[in-house]
C-alpha cells in the first residue's frame, strides 16, 4: 500500500523557481570584492541551494569573518537585482494548484532568508498556495536545511509522519531524514543525478510533469 501525505514541503531554489542568473551574478559580485574574478557564471552553479557560508568556505577557503562580509555583498546585489533575475519553472504553478485542489497543505522550507523567500514567492504569484514560508534568518542563523524543516514543523504543528519534503539537492534529502520525513528528489534543479541517488530520497522525479504525477498519487484523500 502506497504511503500518503497531507503536508508537502517544497524547497525554493531549483525546485519552485530557477534562480541561476540572480544567484550566480550576486556571487560573482561578492567575489569581486575580494579580488576574485569569475567570467563564467556556470562555475558558480554549486552555490545554488546550500547555505552560502558553507559554499564560500568549501570553494574559496573563506574564514567565518570573510563569509560574513561576502554574504553582505551578495545581499547588496541580490536585494536590488538578483532576486528578480529568476524564473518560475514551467508547469510548477499547475502542480501546486492541483495539490491544493486535492486537499494537500503546502509549505516552503528554504535555506534562503525568509525575508527574500516571501518576496520571491509573491513576485511569482505563488503565495496563494502556501500555508507558511519558512527560511533562514538574516543574521545567518537557521541556514541548515534540517533546522529549517524543524522550524516549519514546529511553527505549523505538523507531524513528520504526514509530511514529505521536495527538493533538488542532497541537503533537502538529508535534512528531511534527520526528522524522519520522506522525500522526493527532483532532477530538473541543480543537484546532479549522482548527488541525489547517493542521498537516497524516498522518491525521484526527473521533470516537473513527473513530480506532478507522482505527488497526485501521494496526497492523502
Amino acid at each position: 500500500m502506497t504511503k500518503t501525505y497531507s503536508s508537502i514541503l517544497f524547497d525554493l531554489d531549483g525546485t519552485l523557481t530557477d534562480p541561476k542568473l540572480g544567484i550566480t551574478s550576486a556571487i560573482q559580485y561578492s567575489l569581486s570584492k575580494f579580488g576574485i574574478r569569475i567570467d563564467n557564471l556556470d562555475v558558480l552553479d554549486p552555490f545554488i541551494g546550500p547555505p552560502l557560508a558553507g559554499s564560500f568556505k568549501e570553494f574559496y577557503g573563506f574564514t567565518d569573518e570573510m563569509c560574513t562580509e561576502a554574504i553582505k555583498y551578495y545581499r547588496e546585489y541580490f536585494a536590488e537585482r538578483g532576486m528578480y533575475e529568476n524564473k518560475r519553472y514551467e508547469g510548477i504553478k499547475e502542480v501546486l494548484a492541483a495539490l491544493k485542489e486535492q486537499g494537500a497543505s503546502l509549505y516552503v522550507a528554504t535555506s534562503k532568508p525568509t525575508f527574500f523567500a516571501e518576496k520571491i514567492i509573491a513576485y511569482f504569484e505563488l503565495n496563494e498556495f502556501f500555508e507558511f514560508i519558512g527560511g533562514s534568518n538574516l543574521d545567518n542563523t537557521r541556514v541548515d536545511k534540517g533546522e529549517v524543516i524543524e522550524h516549519v514543523l514546529l511553527s505549523c504543528g505538523l507531524s513528520a509522519e504526514d509530511a514529505v519534503m521536495i527538493g533538488d539537492r542532497k541537503h533537502d534529502i538529508i535534512g528531511a531524514k534527520r526528522h524522519g520525513i520522506d522525500s522526493v528528489g527532483v532532477g530538473y534543479g541543480y543537484g546532479s543525478e549522482e548527488e541525489l541517488e547517493l542521498a537516497e530520497p524516498t522518491y525521484l522525479a526527473g521533470t516537473v510533469n513527473e513530480l506532478g504525477q507522482l505527488l497526485a498519487g501521494l496526497v492523502r484523500k
